[in-house]
């Protein structure tokens, strides 16, 4: 760069020494830079439009990794589900929460959500999903906006005890 900025700067000085104001003389070389600018524009696009297509290039020749052998998945989730039986997503939960809003509906029958999510002091959205699945287990039941302990829980029940056979109960 060193060899390229000496002609340029003998350009300079000579224009400078020949009687130009130094307002006349910025003001022309401000536009010869821009002109040469405008000038070398299209041949640095070009430089990165081929050193793109190099790197391309570059890479069919390399050698696939494991991950990039695999065909690509398509759709939502119509892809086969794995068989070793895990679940998807947070695992569940040991029923403390439940269990505390089972036995929050015994002790003040009609109570909502609302006032669930306040006396247990969590979030609305969490006993949105508990209580419908305590209402699968025929723990609980909804009337209007309130929920009731089903007939024949008692105390006793908890989450996780009530998978027991109608066999057992009798």
């Amino acid at each position: 760069m060193a060899i390229e900025s000496e002609p340029m700067l003998a350009a300079l000085t000579t224009s400078y020494n020949e009687g130009l104001s130094m307002t006349d003389f910025l003001d022309a070389k401000r536009k010869e830079i821009s002109d040469r600018l405008t000038e070398l524009r299209p041949l640095v696009d070009e430089f990165r439009r081929l050193e793109a297509a190099e790197q391309a290039l570059s890479g069919l020749d390399e050698p696939r990794t494991e991950r990039s052998q695999r065909p690509a998945r398509r759709g939502s989730g119509s892809a086969p589900k794995a068989s070793s039986g895990a679940r998807r997503g947070r695992p569940k939960g040991g029923g403390t929460r439940s269990n505390q809003a089972l036995d929050l509906v015994r002790a003040r029958p009609g109570i909502t959500i609302p006032e669930l999510a306040d006396t247990m002091d969590i979030k609305q959205n969490y006993l949105y999903r508990v209580m419908p699945s305590l209402a699968e287990q025929g723990l609980v039941h909804k009337s209007g906006r309130g929920w009731h302990a089903r007939q024949g829980t008692g105390a006793a029940t908890t989450v996780g005890s009530e998978s027991q056979s109608n066999d057992e109960r009798e």
